[in-house]
């Protein structure tokens, strides 16, 4: 009985060595196919493209096919020219910018997996197929470079280099310009890394006069994850810990195996012990075993960490994350250079034409980006009195106001100056829906609170841009009416409806309301269009209506008693704006001018007070017999309720200012 139990004892020990060796085999074989992942075996991190650009455009158009071939952020690197531009926005606004002038676009061949160059002039004229035109052309046509006048006899050759030296054009260069959702410029060489949603394009220049830069690279990430590697080195390492733990218990097992017996050998004299050499030598053994085995403990508390540490990384896992859907919105632009016309199988009359897919003008952040350039102009020319520097970002009656602010406060240092356009993030932005280039242009409604104060009316500003080359100028400028009831809009992400100043599906015609509340201010409840405005609580109509001008009257009989004074109303020249508000009203623009007219009634002279606005804007100081008067423009935003609905047309902000003082023609 006791020969058997020793060796099964043996067996035991001998089949955890076993298992011990294959789990030391499986998790070499695991931890080497999880390190050859990460190493051998792992794909690029990045993909890149590039191209070359032969001729000698102003402007080169990076398409959206380029920007989008491989997915993840675009890395774009244009280099090739002394001064590099890079800017980059819808693509309808970037070809729209660009307007007749030559340019290059860079779309990407899927089947080639290449960037293809297009130059601009290989498109065909009406009724020929691009490829055609191409083939008639053996070589791009190059924008013409321009020339200069020659100069006589030039004395030296540095002479000669700056007579032929080119004039860059102002109007041509892109930069600043407000229809690019963000740009970046430096010398020889730009990088920059985006992440544009769907139809945008990215437009390469120098100035906008010389020749582009002339290279152009894309790169864009890999998805270079190794999601077994993790599981490899992690289930390598625990394999690793259990062969461990089966060769300690494999020892353990054997030394327990070989312990004390009961001598079962032949009764007689026993055996002599161990002379001293083999003991030492016995001993000796053992220590270089007790070496070894911690050396072999020291061997997985080494090894484990460091499998651990290198299988943290996200990209050693698999992911059962679903990746975010995109939310950027989808937005249609003319045909590039690149792109030909698509055949189709049915007539053309017979088609049916494809929706205009409208946007709004303008997004968040680069709304926000505009009215900090349009607040910092308006404050350096506020503080220098330079109307040319206003011109720069205001048009229209907000304009005109603030030249005859200029004027009087030269004079007059201590005149309060214009609405201020406050420098903080607007409260409310409602861009108009577009496609493409209206011919009425853009329109933007802003309105921004100068502090956090609620006493202090918020501004609301009208923008335009006539022209893609333009950018937004101020048309009004006013503050909203205290405790304005604005109806609800729709959101900066959306845009409002322009509607037409003829729109008949209101209460009154947008291009109707200035005239009628002009004769509101005049004749009072009298007037016919009196009950379509709502009075309660209306200020304006307080300071410029009836009782506004009855006052007036009082003051000028006080201080002149042979003087009478007229009031009359036209509408100025600003233009309308109706922008559609959620319950299908809109708000309107108007701008209205009230003329007060002074003149003696005893057969005297009068002129303006000394020291008044008047004098100082009109520059006359003297008296009059016939007679002296002001013009005071006001600028209104109002709402206007849809057709059938019982509110009334009720103000919600307004700003006057006296814009015009002479002698009575």
């Amino acid at each position: 009985m006791s020969l058997f139990n020793a060796a099964s004892g043996g067996t035991g020990g001998n089949v955890r060595f076993v298992f011990a060796i294959l789990a030391f085999a499986a998790a070499a074989v695991m931890i080497g196919f999880g390190i050859a992942q990460r190493t051998v075996f792992l794909e690029p991190d990045r993909v890149a493209l590039s191209s070359s650009i032969e001729t000698d455009v102003p402007f080169i158009v990076v398409e959206p096919s380029a920007l989008e071939a491989y997915p993840g952020k675009q890395t774009l690197t244009a280099s090739g020219s002394e001064l590099v531009f890079l800017a980059y926005g819808r693509t309808s606004d970037v070809v729209a910018w660009i307007g007749d002038d030559e340019y290059a676009t860079i779309g990407y061949d899927a089947e080639t997996g290449e960037l293809v160059t297009t130059d601009s002039s290989e498109l065909g004229t009406e009724g020929e197929e691009p490829g055609d035109a191409a083939e008639e052309t053996s070589s791009p046509t190059a924008r013409p470079a321009p020339t200069a006048t020659p100069a006589p006899e030039p004395a030296d050759e540095a002479d000669t280099d700056a007579a032929t030296e080119l004039e860059v054009d102002p109007a041509a260069n892109p930069a600043g310009s407000d229809l690019w959702l963000d740009e970046i410029s430096g010398e020889r060489s730009v990088t920059t890394t985006i992440d544009v949603p769907e139809d945008i394009a990215v437009l390469i220049a120098s100035d906008g006069t010389n020749p582009a830069p002339s290279t152009v690279a894309l790169t864009w990430p890999l998805d270079n994850a190794t999601p077994w590697a993790g599981p490899l080195l992690a289930g390598g390492g625990v394999l690793f810990l259990v062969g461990f733990a089966l060769v300690i218990s494999g020892f353990v097992h054997h030394r327990r195996s070989r312990g004390p017996r009961r001598n079962q050998g032949p009764r007689g004299k026993l055996p002599s012990g161990p002379k001293p050499q083999a003991l030492r030598r016995s001993q000796m053994g053992g220590r270089r075993s007790i070496g070894r085995a911690k050396r072999v403990a020291l061997l997985p508390v080494l090894v484990i960490p460091v499998l651990a540490f290198t299988a943290c990384s996200s990209d050693y896992w698999p992911s059962f994350e679903q990746p975010p859907a995109t939310t950027a919105p989808a937005t249609t632009a003319p045909p590039l250079a690149s792109e030909e016309p698509v055949a189709t199988d049915e007539p053309d009359d017979e088609a049916e034409p494809e929706a205009e897919v409208l946007v709004p003008a303008v997004t968040v952040p680069q709304m926000e980006r505009i009215m900090k350039s349009v607040a910092a102009t308006a404050a350096d020319a506020d503080a220098a009195l330079d109307a040319g520097a206003a011109a720069d970002r205001f048009t229209g009656p907000a304009l005109e106001a603030r030249k005859a602010n200029y004027a009087i406060r030269t004079s007059l240092p201590d005149q309060a100056g214009p609405v201020p356009v406050p420098a903080t993030t607007p409260t409310l932005i409602l861009p108009q829906q577009v496609a493409g280039w209206p011919t009425t242009g853009r329109t933007v409604l802003v309105v921004a609170k100068a502090t956090d104060d609620d006493t202090v009316a918020p501004t609301a500003l009208f923008l335009q841009q006539m022209d893609p080359r333009d950018n937004y100028k101020v048309v009004y400028a006013m503050a909203l009416a205290p405790d304005a009831d604005v109806p609800e809009v729709a959101p900066a992400s959306i845009g409002a409806p322009l509607i037409s100043p003829e729109f008949k599906g209101l209460v009154m015609q947008p291009d109707q309301v200035g005239a009628a509340y002009a004769d509101v201010l005049i004749n009072g409840e009298k007037s016919e269009y009196a009950s379509m405005f709502q009075s309660e609580d209306d200020l304006l109509q307080q300071q410029l209506g009836v009782a506004g001008q009855q006052v007036t009257r009082d003051e000028l009989k006080a201080t002149s008693p042979t003087a009478d004074i007229a009031f009359s109303n036209t509408v100025g020249e600003g233009p309308t704006i109706a922008l559609a508000t959620n319950d299908s009203g809109a708000l309107v623009t108007a701008d209205i001018l009230q003329t007060e007219k002074v003149t003696p009634n005893d057969g005297g002279t009068i002129g303006f007070q000394e020291g008044a606005p008047g004098a100082a804007l009109s520059g006359f100081t003297g008296k009059s017999a016939k007679g002296v008067q002001r013009v005071i423009g006001v600028q209104l935003v109002f709402y206007v309720p849809a057709v059938g609905s019982e509110e009334k047309i009720r103000v919600l902000g307004w700003s006057e200012s006296l814009v015009g003082a002479s002698e009575v023609p």
